[in-house]
């Protein structure tokens, strides 16, 4: 028998009424979610089942084996993600920009942030994408900066689309930008997702409701700015990340 979106509803419930009870007993806020998320399948298939081992000896060793970046290799468009290809891509553009910041609110400079996304379609320019939808010739969803000595980044893209995926029957993902933020070092890597606000399909997805904490869980949802809009031109979204202590920006890997 098919996993039906109220068998994940109640799944969901059930999480947030034992979570609720547990704060109200004096847990602690939960957040980032555990690896094993049960209403989100595939995570309890997937997720690391011995403990993290830790590398010993000069951390040089293991960066060797892991990629170098610096000013050389970001490029003049690499954050404008409308202007990399001959034409236009499709869909409404959008404006993202925001701060790099630490546990204590100061500013995280010269930093590699990553992004990548579906299209207005909501498809991935990836060959195991197959949803139905079309791709857009004129864009391939993925885009790089470094962060200013303010911690700030800006990127210009379109804003993606909605897509289905087989967690369950009639499972739609809310439109989101995914981000890969890089320290010192490849082994530092820090990867999060951006949602936007107002999205009808937030209590139905169950990547975002595993972040069971509210707070934790509307840090990662952007606010319009209407100041970073462009006249004629794009929507402006703001969205910080940050990178520990009570206001941290959840992250995939967990804590």
């Amino acid at each position: 028998m098919a996993l039906t979106q109220s068998d994940i509803d109640r799944e969901l419930a059930h999480i947030r009424e034992s979570y609720g009870k547990a704060r109200a007993e004096g847990a602690p806020a939960a957040d980032h979610p555990p690896r094993d998320f049960p209403p989100y399948r595939s995570s309890v298939l997937r997720h690391p089942k011995q403990p993290l081992v830790a590398v010993h000896g000069d951390p040089e060793t293991v960066e060797l084996h892991t990629p170098v970046f610096g000013h050389t290799d970001i490029t003049a468009i690499d954050n404008d993600l409308t202007v990399q290809h001959q034409g236009e891509p499709l869909g409404e553009r959008i404006t993202v920009s925001g701060r790099l910041l630490d546990s204590r609110g100061r500013p995280v400079r010269g930093q590699l942030i990553e992004l990548w996304q579906a299209n207005a379609s909501g498809r991935y320019a990836h060959l195991r994408d197959q949803h139905p939808a079309p791709l857009d010739p004129n864009f391939t969803g993925v885009g790089r900066t470094l962060t200013g000595d303010d911690g700030s980044y800006h990127f210009t893209t379109i804003k993606p689309g909605a897509y289905p995926w087989r967690n369950h029957e009639n499972a739609w993902r809310p439109a989101h930008l995914h981000f890969s933020v890089f320290g010192a070092a490849f082994t530092q890597r820090l990867v999060t997702q951006m949602y936007f606000p107002g999205d009808p399909l937030f209590a139905y997805d169950p990547i975002l409701q595993s972040v069971t904490d509210d707070s934790a869980r509307q840090r990662l949802v952007a606010t319009y700015d209407h100041a970073l809009s462009r006249p004629e031109w794009s929507l402006g979204y703001r969205w910080d990340i940050v990178l520990d202590g009570p206001s941290a920006t959840w992250i995939e890997e967990g804590r």
